[in-house]
């Protein structure tokens, strides 16, 4: 098993600089952004497509510094209602599925998406509990007409590529825990598209993440390591707290998500945040998830994922390896 980060939050560092970081925390593994929501600042695509000489240089600088390129990551709402992100992200995914093959990295990590009710719709919408048939009625498009045919395509991609899309199960997505990830999978007939087992999503909603792993067993090509801390305000609001903020465009704290989208503004006194590996969950749960993960794939990479507000850049993600390799007894 090889540990390892995502490199999205060294994103004003160029990649030797990133690879060294990661290297002297003890980490091994390194996935890089190659579109959807975020740019690619270590990811070279032009010089990638140009020739094979132009990789075995990008792939050495990886192995210069101890670390493999285990992933590429493009995160995005590749089914977006707004044909400005769709567009985009939806042939991202095609993308890094090519970017991978070239590269023979044989794992892209990205979200199902997320359609609007029916074809008229401008803005996505995500049906929590469809306990009304009208919401049955949203949801029978949003998998119908728009998922799975999209789906059905990236899977024939990627298998044609020999690549896995590995999908984050992340709310707001039509898959976002195991049942909905199992439901894709079955719908496409699905031999190169799985998941990505990140805990972080899956804590809120109040899934176990050793349990998940267990019922979806080889459906999972990759890991993520990322916490959730549910904290006392939960009591109050519960985990579906909407108190999210606007941030507007010309904000200099604005993250663009795509056209006219930005991520919005976290709650205060929230009723869950994410959190360093191991501000949320002890070491001993982590242990347990890779011992899980082992049992799938030996060799699958856990990257973490550093979204920590409270603690610094380099802070958070040294805390983080640190309780991953005590985790795995290294």
């Amino acid at each position: 098993m090889k540990l390892g980060a995502y490199t999205a939050v060294l994103h004003d560092k160029p990649l030797p600089a990133a690879l060294a970081i990661l290297r002297g925390m003890g980490l091994e593994s390194a996935e890089i952004n190659s579109g959807g929501f975020l740019p690619a600042p270590h990811l070279p695509i032009a010089d990638v497509r140009s020739s094979a000489d132009a990789r075995a240089e990008y792939l050495g600088v990886f192995a210069e510094h101890g670390m493999t390129l285990t992933a590429l990551n493009c995160n995005g709402n590749p089914l977006h209602q707004d044909p400005e992100v769709r567009g985009k992200h939806g042939q991202d995914v095609l993308d890094a599925i090519e970017l991978a093959a070239l590269l023979g990295v044989r794992r892209v990590v990205t979200m199902s998406g997320l359609p609007g009710t029916d074809a008229r719709a401008t803005l996505p919408a995500w049906s929590v509990l469809p306990w009304d048939s009208s919401y049955l009625d949203a949801r029978d498009y949003q998998w119908n007409e728009v998922a799975i045919p999209y789906w059905r395509d990236v899977q024939a991609r990627a298998a044609d590529a020999d690549v896995k899309v590995c999908i984050e199960m992340h709310p707001h997505n039509v898959v976002y825990n195991p049942a909905t990830m199992l439901r894709l999978a079955e719908e496409i007939d699905a031999t190169h598209v799985g998941a990505e087992m990140d805990p972080s999503h899956l804590f809120w909603q109040g899934i176990d993440p050793v349990t998940a792993l267990g019922a979806l067993g080889g459906l999972v090509y990759n890991a993520a390591a990322k916490d959730t801390r549910i904290n006392e305000n939960a009591k109050v609001n519960g985990v579906l707290d909407d108190r999210f903020g606007r941030v507007g465009r010309d904000d200099p704290a604005a993250i663009s998500l795509g056209g006219r989208y930005t991520l919005s503004r976290w709650p205060e006194q929230s009723s869950w945040d994410f959190v360093a590996v191991g501000r949320g969950h002890d070491v001993a749960f982590w242990a347990d998830f890779l011992a899980a993960i082992e049992k799938i794939d030996p060799t699958m990479a856990v990257n973490i994922e550093h979204e920590d507000a409270e603690l610094g850049q380099l802070e958070g993600l040294r805390f983080a390896a640190q309780t991953l390799l005590a985790a795995s007894g290294r």
